[in-house]
């Protein structure tokens, strides 16, 4: 636990880097890729909106929603554009400014591809900035994540650039389970700056709640067609440019992303259920015989820091002598401690950290259900076949 701590000790702040935009901002294209998220999507573009950035264009893919989410962005579209052209005195129409904000209809999914994959694609082929950030419709931004962003992006020479921001948890067990997911991710990567700094591929990871690429590089390499295939592309976007031998970098900016992942217990199963294994396994080195034996390690790992509790639990049961007793104590003081740490840094009572032996139980049954379906991916009513 204490290693944990240590390896995450040299993290960067995206509040390090300035909040003025540089001098000839380079334009910005965000591209939003939205399926049925008409209870986020809102929140979300007004939020980009308002970005205190000069040179900004916001492409919504509406991905054939059935809830409404493409006339929820068009409405909002259209107030944005009717702001811009609130000016004192007559206009020309010549002289009217080009709207921000685009609301396309995704064409039919291609075979092979995710759609969100496919969506961003479609974004990609419309923009015109040199720089894509392509962000979930479940995020809110605050005004100075851009700029600060591409500031980041430049100051550290950065072909791709993506956040950690906070994760909203406002239910039951989102609040019990998300912290030990995080922790875990946490556990598999260290420090964000360290993993930065890596130049192995199976050391990076990107957050694709909200990243920022150079149009050059990200095409030259075949965007996300390069990964159309993957459940996790931001994950293999960032190993992709790493063999390439480009910089992808994370930095920490909880004050300026915040997400609301899921908000039950069924959506938490379904969400990381769809990822944990048939992603996890581009982040390992594979050989014939542990690609087998995989879908029963799996499940392991989460339960391994109940372990100090299952010592204590034997030991006050005469099972074990005193040694097994003193270890447990000790141990799970400790254990208990690092997990009081970890839902406090994740906004919470650290009381919270009472309930982690719960929480690794059901992440535990997550990974085994994850590893029965292997490739097999169920999402927002398609179904695929991850590579």
């Amino acid at each position: 636990m204490a290693f944990l701590v240590w390896r995450f000790r040299d993290t960067r702040s995206l509040d390090e880097y300035p909040v003025a935009p540089p001098t000839d901002a380079p334009l910005v294209s965000v591209i939003i890729p939205a399926r049925n998220e008409a209870h986020n999507i809102a929140r979300c573009l007004r939020s980009v909106l308002a970005a205190a950035y000069p040179s900004l264009e916001v492409i919504v893919i509406d991905d054939h929603s059935t809830d409404g989410t493409g006339a929820i962005a068009r409405a909002i579209a259209a107030d944005d554009a009717a702001a811009q052209r609130r000016v004192p005195g007559e206009t020309r129409a010549s002289q009217q400014p080009e709207p921000r904000v685009r609301v396309i209809t995704a064409p039919a999914l291609a075979p092979g591809w995710f759609g969100k994959q496919w969506a961003c694609h479609a974004g990609s082929q419309l923009a015109k900035g040199s720089l894509l950030c392509f962000t979930d419709a479940d995020t809110s931004h605050g005004p100075e994540l851009i700029s600060r962003s591409v500031n980041a992006l430049t100051a550290r020479r950065a072909d791709l650039f993506t956040v950690a921001g906070r994760q909203e948890m406002l239910s039951f067990w989102e609040k019990v389970i998300q912290p030990s997911v995080f922790a875990t991710l946490l556990a598999r990567y260290g420090g964000l700056e360290a993993m930065s700094r890596s130049t192995h591929p199976l050391d990076k990871i990107a957050n694709g709640q909200f990243i920022v690429v150079r149009r050059e590089p990200y095409e030259r390499l075949g965007g996300h067609g390069a990964v159309r295939g993957h459940v996790a592309e931001d994950l293999r976007l960032a190993q992709l440019f790493t063999e390439q031998g480009l910089a992808a970098h994370m930095v920490l900016a909880r004050d300026h992303l915040s997400t609301r992942m899921y908000t039950s217990l069924c959506e938490i199963r379904r969400g990381w259920g769809k990822n944990l294994y048939a992603a996890g396994r581009d982040t390992l080195s594979l050989g014939p015989i542990t690609r087998r034996l995989l879908p029963f390690i799996y499940p392991i790992p989460p339960l391994v820091p109940l372990m100090p509790m299952g010592v204590l639990a034997l030991a006050l049961l005469g099972t074990w002598g005193s040694g097994a007793l003193w270890f447990g104590l000790i141990a799970g003081t400790t254990n208990l401690l690092f997990w009081f740490g970890v839902y406090a840094f994740s906004g919470l009572n650290p009381l919270w950290a009472l309930w982690h032996p719960v929480a690794n139980v059901v992440l535990s049954g997550i990974c085994a259900e994850s590893a029965w379906k292997g490739s097999r991916v169920e999402w927002k009513g398609r179904r695929y076949e991850s590579v």
